[in-house]
């Protein structure tokens, strides 16, 4: 396949904008053909200065477009299992940004559509596979050369959280990529939840719980312990540290530019995941599209998002009760395996 890939790029918002640029500007081999937005007004300052590119206020109409041959969902997560279903049915591949879907029942009738086609279509994305870092501890992980991982420690601090952020979106929103990349260090799926609950931080909005501090059980017999902190007050940190047999690796302590001046030293802290992410986003875009112009599909699919999704909703109904909650997956369709 030798002419660019064009996509359709689905919202326009803070991650819908970045992946326009990254397409646009950053990555080969394709080109963005549509965007819709039900603001036109915010879609048509992204694709700005881009030729060639039609704007719309309804998902439908963008996947229709001329030169449309795959998808990229960046919209709010409510929006997603209609544009999958929507891309399933003209046979377009898609790329779809984390969460799958909000609940894990709308992620059972994606995944069952999927099967449904015989073949995959849709990637997920949950981006730290993608990481330098990441990618690094899973090799490492994979080779045995410290033995059988026993314990994953991980934290996960942002600066602020958005308005309306609840006590249960540090679980399934902010925990998520956790509980994807714990499934994918490890080679395991999580099997049991339980959240303690700190008292919360002044800093953070009168009702919210914030920290938690979240137990994963796994399959395999370890464990996954994760810090989410969403009002932290000074960056965006990200770590994991892998406790084996045999010895420990973490990433997420890289360090990060410091500059000495007027008597003092500083080093700088990431203040937002589009920052400390940016590699990955940009490998996995550049994947993607790879993949999809040789007619593949890679990476986390339908399967790892639902299961996401039903590990997540177990995690919030132990943030709920106060106990240990088991996860409960359907079997796992052969077109996963």
């Amino acid at each position: 396949m030798s002419e660019l890939l064009g996509v359709a790029v689905l919202g326009a918002g803070h991650m819908g904008a970045d992946h326009v640029r990254r397409l646009d500007r950053v990555v080969s081999g394709a080109r963005v053909a549509a965007v819709a937005d039900p603001d036109t007004g915010r879609a048509e300052e992204a694709v700005a200065g881009i030729d060639g590119v039609s704007v719309h206020a309804e998902a439908a109409a963008a996947l229709d477009a001329p030169g449309v041959a795959a998808v990229l969902v960046a919209s709010p997560g409510p929006a997603h299992e209609e544009a999958l279903l929507a891309a399933f049915a003209r046979g377009l591949p898609v790329l779809c940004e984390k969460p799958l879907t909000p609940e894990s029942a709308g992620a059972l009738r994606v995944m069952e559509a999927e099967v449904r086609l015989g073949r995959r279509l849709a990637q997920v994305g949950f981006m730290r596979r993608y990481d330098a870092e990441y990618r690094r501890l899973k090799s490492l992980l994979d080779s045995g050369r410290l033995g059988r991982p026993l314990m994953l420690h991980c934290t996960h601090r942002n600066v602020s959280s958005p308005p309306g952020f609840t006590s249960a979106m540090l679980v399934n929103s902010s925990v998520s990529h956790e509980i994807d990349a714990a499934r994918w260090l490890l080679g395991q799926e999580l099997t049991a939840v339980t959240v303690a609950r700190p008292r919360s931080s002044a800093t953070a909005p009168e009702g919210l719980i914030d920290p938690q501090f979240i137990l994963f059980e796994t399959a395999g017999g370890a464990l996954v312990d994760v810090e989410v902190f969403v009002n932290c007050g000074f960056g965006y940190q990200v770590a994991c540290e892998a406790v084996c047999e045999s010895g420990s690796a973490r990433i997420g302590d890289e360090r990060s530019m410091a500059v000495t001046a007027a008597g003092g030293r500083r080093e700088e802290v990431a203040q937002d995941y589009l920052v400390r992410f940016a590699d990955a986003y940009d490998r996995e875009v550049q994947a993607w599209v790879d993949a999809t112009r040789a007619g593949r599909v890679t990476g986390p699919g339908v399967w790892d998002g639902y299961a996401a999704a039903a590990v997540a909703e177990a995690g919030v109904r132990a943030l709920e009760s106060g106990g240990r909650i088991a996860v409960e997956l359907v079997p796992r369709p052969a077109l996963y395996s």
